[in-house]
């Protein structure tokens, strides 16, 4: 699935993304000032998040709980050194928890990627809108 999208639409490219059923681990991929943790947010939005989301970059993860109880992990993985250190975190109990988590800069923990998971791609146009590819 591919979505070209204006940020103003980009609630409309959240739930559009979440009626596609992806995998409950998402990975994020895109260079820095894509749009990532921005459409992290619009996805915790249409799952039902009121609280305030804000980027993990300092503290690895953040936690969110929905209306309905279910919880979304976001994780910014961009300072670890190695994998080790994800695993020191306990990363892969947020992995396999069952509930949502979205990963960004997943590929400094590849071997710590459950082998069920979907990947968003997201990159800036020259027009400045954003084009988004589910897989």
């Amino acid at each position: 699935m591919e979505i070209i999208f204006s940020l103003e639409e980009i609630n409309q490219t959240a739930q559009q993304i979440i009626s596609k059923n992806p995998s409950k681990i998402i990975l994020f991929n895109g260079a820095m000032g894509a749009g990532k943790t921005t459409l992290i947010k619009a996805l915790a939005k249409n799952l039902g998040v009121s609280s305030a989301t804000s980027s993990p970059t300092f503290s690895l993860v953040n936690e969110y709980e929905a209306k309905n109880g279910q919880l979304i992990y976001h994780f910014d993985v961009y300072r670890l050194k190695n994998e080790a250190e994800a695993y020191d975190m306990g990363i892969d109990e947020y992995l396999y928890s069952g509930e949502w988590c979205f990963i960004e800069w997943a590929e400094k923990i590849p071997s710590l990627i459950p082998q069920q998971h979907s990947v968003i791609t997201i990159q800036t146009l020259p027009n400045g809108k954003r084009q988004v590819s589910l897989q």
